[in-house]
């Protein structure tokens, strides 16, 4: 529907500002009538600032963590042991993954002293758990630092300096079997390429004195 260029700027000065424009062609007499109760807001363009740290460093780091019903953080990482950081109670612990070994001990052992050393668990209070293989340690109380956040980053540090123990044991391991499931052309012989001696090893079946068979020899 066609409408007059006068009559659409009319009806947008009453949708938007609230002026309502009265054309008497009788009269010929213009009468506008404003709105009271309509107002103009103007939205300024939100402003945002961007404020950069340079002394601020962002640290990232990545951990197999669970959480208990309890809260209790659970951390499954190591190759030999389970970590559990007791929240409520303030409380390190790790227990063996599998068996109890020396490797075992020594893994648990270098966790206690790294957590000593860094000021997470107090020097006295590592001790063996009440589960058989365990050993606990108390941690710190602060009120400047989140202790949650301090012990979970220490133990990502922990686990970063055991990662080259583990790589170099695997390595190893994979090592030994590919030489025993797939060894190369200088360390295998195929079926049949050594013959068989009619004598194996120092201890001869035969020609030897047996007391036992009256004083006779073997043959």
């Amino acid at each position: 529907m066609y409408k007059k260029p006068q009559d659409i700027i009319t009806e947008l000065l009453n949708e938007d500002l609230g002026i309502n424009i009265i054309d008497n062609t009788v009269t010929n007499d213009l009468e506008i009538e404003i709105k009271k109760d309509v107002g103009v807001k103007i939205t300024p363009p939100p402003v945002g600032v961007n404020i950069e740290n340079p002394s601020q460093k962002k640290i990232q780091f990545e951990l197999n963590v669970r959480n208990a019903l309890n809260g209790d953080i659970l951390i499954f990482d190591h190759k030999d042991i389970d970590i559990v950081f007791m929240v409520e109670k303030k409380k390190l612990v790790a227990f063996p993954k599998d068996l109890m070994s020396e490797n075992v001990y020594g893994a648990e052992s270098r966790l206690m002293e790294w957590m000593r050393r860094t000021g997470v668990i107090e020097y006295d209070s590592i001790q063996g758990g009440n589960v058989y293989g365990s050993l606990e340690g108390k941690v710190h109380e602060s009120e400047k630092r989140d202790v949650v956040k301090s012990t979970i980053f220490q133990l990502s540090e922990w686990m970063k300096s055991e990662a080259p123990a583990g790589t170099m044991i695997k390595g190893h391991d994979d090592m030994i079997q590919d030489e025993l499931l797939e060894p190369d052309q200088e360390m295998s012989t195929d079926l049949g390429e050594v013959p068989h001696e009619p004598d194996k090893g120092s201890i001869k079946r035969y020609g030897m004195f047996d007391p036992y068979l009256y004083g006779r020899y073997t043959y």
